[in-house]
């Protein structure tokens, strides 16, 4: 295996040295308690906490009892006296429009969304839903919302206005802040539209509030104009000083069931974690660009996009729009233009990047880069490599990220001025995070960490079922170990699916499947992608099977369902029409040999349990 060392001049100038990186463990193991009060001292406290950890009804438990802080306030004021000037957030839309803002003026701006919110009638601990582009005033809606103490609900801007929906039903929202419209690969996609078609009927729904980007957009009587309401309210609000504990966000993430997971974010420890793993993992200097490509509507946008690298008075680089729009080179000339510094995205992205031929790297001068980073799913060693040696021109670490939407930030990482770097292997666990892999080869972490998720909303069973039934937290990633302890994430033990880094759950896609008038049954299952890393293939059994112009019309009908139900990211691969599914005697489906079959293999393995034979036979003609 391949094994690549940071430089000793990278090493030398690391925000985390190795003897610290040492001491830090050692403290950890032997006194956990002021390990975690030493990482708390990072950040603003209105009011100290007076107990570090405590178990409430075991797997529930608190950080910080007795604390007092605010996200927004240490992402933003406590900058001000040093930092007021300095670029905070610099955008760009693939149209070329360009803004940015600075500590001061992202301040009143948050300052003055914040003020608009309580005008409208959000209160402390008001459920708000955000359905935006990724623009300034996406981040700025999220941090507003914290300023007051309201708990935001970002909703991906990408999903339909049926999954919009479900997520405003279940919260109960009564706000939804939006825009008019995104921008992407040339062209306008209304989300207003669709926000309106997610609140048709429902009553709780109080305000929408809209940043309107075109003059010509209309808005419903009812809807507030974000640009115009402003300009009546005060340019500062006092920041809502929050318990430790009290919630910061509820972001929905698929589970094995079809459906979403909303889970539930507090204010200190997930706001100490993103801070110092931000600081840690990306080696934050204040000289720094960064950059991570990651969209709000997901966890990496909100802990490494909106939280972390503010609370650590980065400058933040966000873009609007896709990678190869106009052209395959425009995130170069981005990172050529901004001078990025450090660039964090997916391996879906780093294989398409591959895919479309150096040309577009190698004319483009990215000697600004210092560090690179990927994140959301496993990533090969050949697309390290070359994202190693062509982007970062084998000069700039590579820190390869396991985490997930319920740990709040990242547990495994190879830290850059102390690690050696394997390609393929995600490195080891960082200092407070202590995990175990059984001999079936899945992850566990064996202690509660601040940043991590405290329920699923409204469903108690679910969030113990789902996660704590072994008193220990179940990731749902299958992993290995090599002799140096480096981890190998593996694929997931549920019925999850990760495609592009955006985890989906086949009972999800299944039930909108089956919603179909001539759909009897539908299985789901993930076959290996050479750009997304994986892909949907949908097994579906019709009432009319047989006729040919059929089949052909339902399979253009359903993808067309699916994104009408979950959005564009949910579109199978392909969608086969078969007369059977093959089921175990007790009636389960036997989902593995739909896996081989999608994958062009022969079914193999035990089949004893298969209740008729024939059924397969047919599926075989399929490979």
């Amino acid at each position: 295996m391949s094994i690549f060392f940071p430089s000793n001049d990278f090493k030398r100038e690391a925000n985390l040295q190795e003897q610290q990186y040492t001491r830090l463990i050692n403290q950890f193991n032997n006194n956990p308690d002021e390990f975690w009060a030493e990482l708390a001292e990072k950040i603003f406290w209105h009011e100290k906490f007076t107990r570090v950890f405590n178990y409430v009804d075991k797997p529930f438990f608190e950080w910080f009892k007795g604390g007092k802080t605010n996200i927004s306030y240490n992402c933003i004021d406590r900058h001000l006296k040093t930092k007021s000037d300095k670029p905070a957030l610099i955008f760009e839309t693939e149209s070329g429009y360009k803004s940015s803002l600075s500590y001061q003026e992202l301040f009143t701006e948050v300052n003055l969304c914040a003020n608009l919110l309580k005008k409208i009638g959000v209160k402390k601990g008001d459920a708000v839903t955000i359905y935006m582009p990724m623009c300034p005033e996406a981040i700025i809606a999220m941090q507003a919302c914290l300023r007051i103490g309201a708990v935001h609900s970002v909703v991906f801007g990408g999903f339909s206005a049926k999954a919009l929906r479900e997520r405003i039903i279940d919260l109960d929202s009564h706000y939804v802040i939006t825009a008019d419209f995104l921008y992407r690969r040339g062209k306008s996609i209304a989300l207003l539209d669709t926000v309106y078609k997610a609140c048709e009927g429902l009553a709780s729904i109080k305000r929408i509030l809209c940043w309107k980007r075109e003059v010509k957009s209309v808005l419903d009587s009812g809807t507030l104009d974000w640009r115009q309401e402003i300009t009546s309210v005060e340019a500062y609000c006092e920041p809502e000083w929050l318990d430790s504990e009290d919630p910061s966000f509820i972001l929905y993430t698929s589970g094995s069931t079809g459906k979403p997971k909303g889970i539930l974010h507090t204010t200190a420890g997930y706001l100490i974690w993103t801070h110092i793993t931000s600081y840690w993992v990306f080696d934050l200097k204040d000289t720094d660009v960064y950059w991570c490509t990651a969209d709000i509507g997901w966890i990496t946008g909100h802990s490494y996009v909106a939280y972390g690298p503010l609370s650590n008075a980065a400058t933040v680089f966000i873009y609007e729009g896709a990678p190869d729009y106009p052209s395959a080179s425009r995130f170069w000339e981005m990172i050529e233009k901004y001078k990025i510094t450090i660039f964090y995205t997916a391996p879906t992205a780093i294989r398409a990047f591959m895919q479309w031929g150096d040309e577009y790297v190698t004319k483009h001068d990215l000697s600004s880069l210092r560090l690179l980073g990927t994140v959301g799913e496993p990533i090969n060693p050949v697309a390290w490599e070359w994202f190693y040696k062509t982007i970062g021109k084998e000069l700039c670490p590579v820190v390869d990220t396991w985490w997930q939407t319920e740990t709040g930030g990242i547990m495994i990482t190879t830290l850059p001025g102390v690690n050696a770097m394997k390609p393929g292997l995600v490195g080891l666990p960082l200092p407070g995070v202590e995990l175990s892999i059984t001999n079936k080869n899945v992850l566990y972490l064996n202690k509660p960490l601040p940043s991590m998720v405290r329920n699923i909303y409204g469903n108690k069973e679910r969030y113990i079922n789902s996660y704590w039934k072994e008193q220990r937290y179940l990731a749902g990633d299958s992993a290995s170990q090599d002799e140096d302890s480096y981890i190998k994430i593996g694929g997931r033990i549920d019925d999850v699916i990760n495609i592009s880094g955006h985890r989906l759950g086949t009972a999800e896609i299944e039930s909108a499947l089956v919603a179909h008038k001539l759909v009897v049954e539908a299985a789901v299952v993930a076959v290996p992608h050479e750009l997304k890393g994986q892909a949907v293939v949908a097994f579906v059994v019709i009432s009319d099977y047989g006729i040919e112009d059929e089949q052909k019309h339902i399979e253009q009908e359903l993808s067309q369902q699916i994104i009408a139900e979950i959005g564009s990211i949910a579109k199978p691969e392909r969608i086969i029409v078969v007369p059977a599914l093959p089921k175990t005697r007790s009636g389960k489906i036997m989902r593995r040999l739909l896996k081989d079959i999608a994958g062009g293999i022969e079914p193999s393995g035990d089949l004893s349990t298969l209740e008729d034979k024939s059924v397969l036979d047919k599926l075989r003609t399929l490979i």
